[in-house]
């Protein structure tokens, strides 16, 4: 039985030393020391050895499998160094061949103005606050003072679902909704950006389109609040040289209730085509909010005031990147995009 143990243990060591990759490394690794291999046979042998015999086969075969896992890992080193050299000559980089030219992408301009006027605000200590797109009539119109049957239900052309839902046509059931959710009524300081739905769609309109509008509601707000917050809102998004012009409007839920306009950013106010020769151009809508709306949502109106604003993304982002039509923000054409990764 010794020979024999000397005789597989050569065998082995010349098998392993002529193996040229790792699967039939393992391969020889299971014929040898495996379960069913080799020198797991021979073991099974002892057991017709005399008790003298077996303490000197059993070394022997100890000292053969002990070579013959020595030379496998010797070989196995060798194969796998081997290996990782054939990949990198195989998958080596020519750094000296020319790159091709990536294109970068860009932010959308619509972001751009959104990220924008909510670093600015949230720089004002202001809360930015979303809702559902999908409103209901009574935070759309109730809650804000424009019950059934008002006339300015007829000033905004709605896409109704059925009778008490409708997609929202302005982000001011937003502010309804923070009102309400506000149970311990304390004061609210917040900027509502998102998408609006209306019937509009022509050079200047969209059936859809982006809104902003903010609400500051505490003690002792004042039209001199509202008209500061909206001067440094429109110099920081349009540049330090634009004006505002305050011109009475109506507005159901703010009393009293002005249309702003800023001086054109084009002919800076001497008139142009896009002013139509007038030096201004409306920019946004705002106003005191009305008492009957602090009420319907909870607040005592001889203690608090408060005021509301409310301008289209889309028609601020017309402004400051001089975009001459709306529906350019909805194509998705790469080379309208395109201009905009210098932002």
């Amino acid at each position: 039985m010794k020979e024999e143990i000397l005789k597989l243990k050569e065998e082995a060591i010349l098998e392993i030393s002529s193996i040229q990759n790792l699967q039939d490394l393992n391969e020889k690794r299971v014929k040898f020391l495996g379960k069913k291999g080799a020198l797991t046979a021979l073991l099974r042998g002892m057991a017709e050895l005399s008790k003298e015999e077996r303490p000197i086969i059993g070394t022997l075969v100890n000292e053969a499998k002990e070579e013959i896992e020595k030379a496998i890992t010797e070989k196995e080193n060798i194969l796998q160094e081997k290996e990782i050299q054939e990949k990198l000559n195989r998958e080596r980089l020519d750094i000296t061949i020319p790159s091709t030219k990536i294109r970068r992408g860009s932010k959308h301009p619509m972001n751009l103005i959104i990220e924008e006027l909510e670093d600015f605000f949230v720089s004002m200590g202001y809360d930015v606050v979303s809702g559902p797109e999908l409103e209901t009539d009574e935070y759309c119109f109730e809650r804000l003072n424009i019950p059934k049957g008002h006339p300015a239900r007829d000033m905004q052309d709605s896409f109704y679902i059925d009778a008490e839902h409708l997609l929202r046509t302005q982000t001011s059931a937003v502010q309804a909704r923070a009102m309400m959710k506000n149970e311990d009524k304390t004061p609210i300081r917040i900027i509502c950006p998102g998408k609006v739905y209306r019937r509009d769609d022509d050079a200047t309109h969209s059936h859809q389109f982006g809104q902003v509008e903010g609400l500051v509601i505490d003690e002792n707000i004042s039209l001199a609040d509202l008209k500061g917050t909206l001067e440094l809102f429109v110099k920081h998004m349009l540049g330090e040289n634009s004006k505002l012009r305050f011109r009475p409007s109506y507005f159901p839920f703010t009393e009293p209730s002005y249309e702003i306009d800023v001086s054109c950013f084009k002919c800076n106010g001497k008139g142009c085509n896009l002013c139509k020769q007038t030096g201004w151009i409306e920019i946004l809508g705002s106003g005191m909010v009305h008492p009957n709306v602090l009420k319907q949502n909870g607040y005592d109106p001889d203690k608090y005031s408060g005021f509301a604003f409310g301008t289209g993304l889309d028609r601020l982002a017309m402004f400051k990147f001089g975009i001459p039509d709306i529906r350019l923000l909805y194509t998705n054409d790469i080379r309208f995009l395109n201009q905009f990764d210098r932002f």
